[in-house]
């Protein structure tokens, strides 16, 4: 049984470490600490925030939308237009020994142009390195290539010839980026996609490993812990790497699709490959979790995650195991639980913050999305506004 007494003696005696609210909020103004309150009780009102979704598509008002939002919500989710915009910011956070991975958070158009226009922006984070405060970039494969043609693959239909040039161009992108990557010493997160499309993507992953891996972990895969393969997926690959001496880098999380993913199956009249409650996703994630914590000699581990009971799980097996920190980072979105991301930076752990930008117009769906998953996760935005109040209490500016 995974789940052990050691663990739950460990999560009871943490001395509440994510519940230090001095530290969280340390560089947060009064003004910033009132504003991070309003927006998150704001989007605790899902009704409020489809409302907004829906003023924001008549155009006459958009001026006035555009100059309340770039001061509220951008100001807490968002790091700016562009990368310079970020830099004072990545400045901040690094101050805080909190590194940052930007995210161009802009949903390209479905064309060659966009596509290498997105390998060129990924190269060029890669070269804003020059301090290190940036260990990781991230990159979505629908960014670099068409999911029609991811689709194909995965279905293991045969491609026609223009279909091979471009699926060889797809490759291409990938190791442009994951070369150059390595060459600057930084580590590539590739996103996970819809299940559908996933299995090439998984496929092309495995590829890069032998490729750029064998030193440390510079490519890493995404696991969707809300699918109900992943584990075994986990096992997979600890079962075709383990006698090799390559490094699987993992990025685990919840997952992003949950609803489509369902309406297809429903549609198809497939098995639903999502977990069916949110109890048996944790599970899930808890298990791959401490699946690669036990072959952590293999595994290089990136946690996103706003949970603090599988932060605080992770932070047990570091612990119990005595794991080189090197081997772990533990990710968050940027303006979202700071009681976890500062509180672990400040005990030493590394801590990267996704800091999402772009221009207004293309940031903004990204952010409502954000919004909408608040509201979705069972505690989420309590627990934030709960923080909120407590630390403008303890600086004895209201009795909220």
């Amino acid at each position: 049984m995974y789940m052990n007494i050691f663990v739950l003696y460990f999560y009871i005696m943490q001395d509440n470490l994510f519940d230090n609210t001095e530290i969280a909020f340390k560089d947060k103004s009064v003004f910033a600490l009132y504003r991070g309150y309003i927006i998150f009780k704001i989007i605790s009102f899902p009704r409020i925030v489809s409302f907004a979704k829906f003023i924001l598509s008549f155009k006459l008002i958009y001026p006035l939308t555009k100059l309340l939002l770039k001061n509220t919500i951008l100001k807490q989710f968002c790091g700016g237009q562009n990368e310079d915009d970020c830099k004072n910011l990545i400045q901040d956070l690094n101050s805080r020994n909190v590194y940052s991975i930007l995210d161009y958070s802009v949903e390209g158009l479905e064309n060659e142009l966009s596509f290498e226009e997105t390998v060129s922006r990924t190269l060029n984070l890669i070269e804003l390195n020059t301090s290190n405060n940036f260990p990781f970039i991230v990159f979505k494969p629908t960014g670099i290539g068409r999911f029609d043609l991811y689709k194909k693959k995965s279905s293991q239909a045969k491609l026609s010839d223009l279909e091979k040039t471009e699926w060889s161009k797809v490759l291409s992108r990938y190791d442009i980026i994951c070369d150059t990557a390595q060459k600057k010493n930084v580590s590539v997160l590739i996103d996970a996609e819809e299940s559908w499309i996933q299995s090439i993507i998984d496929e092309i992953y495995e590829n890069l490993i032998v490729k750029y891996n064998s030193k440390k972990a510079v490519v890493y895969n995404t696991v969707q812990a809300y699918r109900t393969d992943r584990l075994e997926y986990l096992k997979k690959l600890y079962q075709t790497f383990s006698s090799t001496d390559f490094h699987l880098g993992i990025k685990l999380v919840r997952g992003a699709y949950m609803e489509k993913e369902r309406q297809r199956a429903r549609f198809l009249n497939y098995i639903d490959p999502i977990h069916k409650s949110k109890n048996d996703t944790d599970k899930c994630f808890n298990n791959c979790l401490i699946f690669m914590f036990e072959n952590v000699e293999l595994f290089s581990i990136f946690i996103g995650s706003h949970n603090e009971k599988s932060n605080y799980l992770a932070l047990d097996y570091i612990n119990k195991y005595n794991i080189k920190k090197n081997k772990v980072w533990f990710s968050q979105l940027y303006g979202m639980s700071d009681h976890i991301s500062y509180n672990l930076s400040d005990k030493g752990y590394n801590v990267a913050k996704y800091l999402p930008f772009g221009p207004f117009k293309g940031v903004i769906p990204y952010l409502f999305r954000r919004a909408e998953e608040n509201t979705a996760i069972e505690g989420q935005t309590s627990r934030e506004l709960f923080l909120y109040k407590k630390e403008i209490k303890r600086r004895n500016y209201s009795k909220l």
